[in-house]
C-alpha cells in the first residue's frame, strides 16, 4: 500500500507520497476492489484519501482530477483534458480488497496492488478513458551538490512493511507540513514525488543515489508555496521560522541541489468520462 500512501498526504491524511504508480508500468489486468461504492459529496470539509488496514479505502470530499493525481502519481499541470466537473464534483468513496491482496512485491519494484486498484475503481465507475504523452516543459534536476551528499541512509534496508495499526510514524511515509518534510526508510523517488509537489513543476532525480533513507528538511515556504500534505489533526507550523529558502536547505542539510532545465514530463490526456450512478 505503500506506493498509494506514499504519494500525498492531502487535508491532512496520509495519502499516497509518490504513486511511483505510474500508468505506463500497469499490468494490462489490473487487479480491482472487492466491494466499492461511489456517492456524490456535499459540503466544505476538506479532501481526504485514506488507506487502512485490512485493505480498505475511505475517500470523503475528494475531486476526481485528485483521485488521478493520486493514483497515477502525477500532479495537477500533468492531467490535461476533461470537464471542469472533474475539478469542482466531490465524491465519497468507500472501498474494500479481498484478503491477502495487497502485501507488496518482494523486490519492491511493481506496483502496489491498492494502487492499481485505485486506478481500476475510478477507470470503471467514471467511464474514464485516457492516453499518455509526453510535453516538453520546465522541471528541475536533483543533483549531488559539489559538496557531497550529506543524505542519511537509514539502519533498516528492509522495504517497510505494510501500514500496521497504531503506527505514528510507519517507515517509508514521508509527513509533509508547511516548511517541513521528514520521513524515514523512505526511496528518493518518494522524497522527489514530494519536492515536485512542493514546487509544481517536475523534478527529475539525477543522484544515483539509491537504498532506503531517513530525510528530514526544514525550509522557509514563499507565500504561495501551500502545504500540499500534512500530518493528520496538526496545525500549521509558524512560518516566520529562521530557515532558507527549500533551494538552499536542499544543498544546506542534504548535500544535494536543484537545476533548472527543460525536459519531457508524462501527461495523461482525457479522452472521455462520465459522472458516476450512485451505488
Amino acid at each position: 500500500m505503500r506506493s498509494l500512501i506514499e504519494s500525498l498526504i492531502l487535508g491532512g491524511v496520509f495519502v499516497a507520497t509518490t504513486a511511483i504508480a505510474l500508468w505506463s508500468q500497469a499490468p494490462a489486468q489490473k487487479p480491482s476492489f472487492e466491494v466499492a461504492s461511489v456517492k456524490a459529496a456535499s459540503g466544505n470539509s476538506l479532501p481526504r484519501i485514506l488507506g487502512q488496514p485490512g485493505g480498505r479505502l475511505t475517500v470523503t470530499n475528494a475531486t476526481l482530477k485528485l483521485l488521478m493525481t493520486v493514483a497515477y502519481g502525477m500532479r495537477d499541470f500533468q492531467i490535461l483534458g476533461g470537464p471542469n466537473w472533474i475539478t469542482t464534483d466531490r465524491w465519497n468513496i468507500e472501498a474494500k480488497a479481498a484478503e491477502g491482496t495487497l502485501y507488496p512485491p518482494p523486490d519492491g519494484t511493481d506496483l502496489y496492488p491498492i494502487t492499481l486498484m485505485v486506478q481500476s475503481l475510478i477507470e470503471d465507475r467514471f467511464q474514464l478513458k485516457m492516453r499518455r504523452g509526453t510535453r516538453e516543459l520546465p522541471v528541475y534536476e536533483l543533483l549531488i551538490a559539489r559538496s557531497g551528499s550529506k543524505m542519511k541512509l537509514s539502519e533498516d534496508q528492509s522495504l517497510p512493511p505494510f501500514l500496521q495499526p497504531g503506527d505514528s510514524k510507519p517507515r517509508g511515509l514521508i509527513a509533509v507540513r508547511r516548511g517541513s518534510l521528514e520521513g524515514q526508510g523512505v526511496r528518493l523517488a518518494s522524497f522527489v514525488q514530494i519536492l515536485s509537489q512542493q514546487l509544481a513543476r517536475t523534478v527529475i532525480d539525477k543522484t544515483d543515489l539509491n537504498g532506503l533513507y531517513d530525510i528530514k528538511l526544514q525550509w522557509t515556504p514563499d507565500l504561495d508555496q501551500g502545504a500540499v500534505s500534512r500530518v493528520p489533526d496538526t496545525p500549521l507550523p509558524v512560518t516566520d521560522a529562521p530557515f532558507p529558502s527549500i533551494f538552499t536547505a536542499i544543498q544546506e542539510q542534504l548535500g544535494l541541489r536543484l537545476e533548472s532545465a527543460k525536459g519531457p514530463v508524462e501527461v495523461l490526456v482525457i479522452d472521455s468520462v462520465q459522472k458516476p450512478s450512485e451505488n
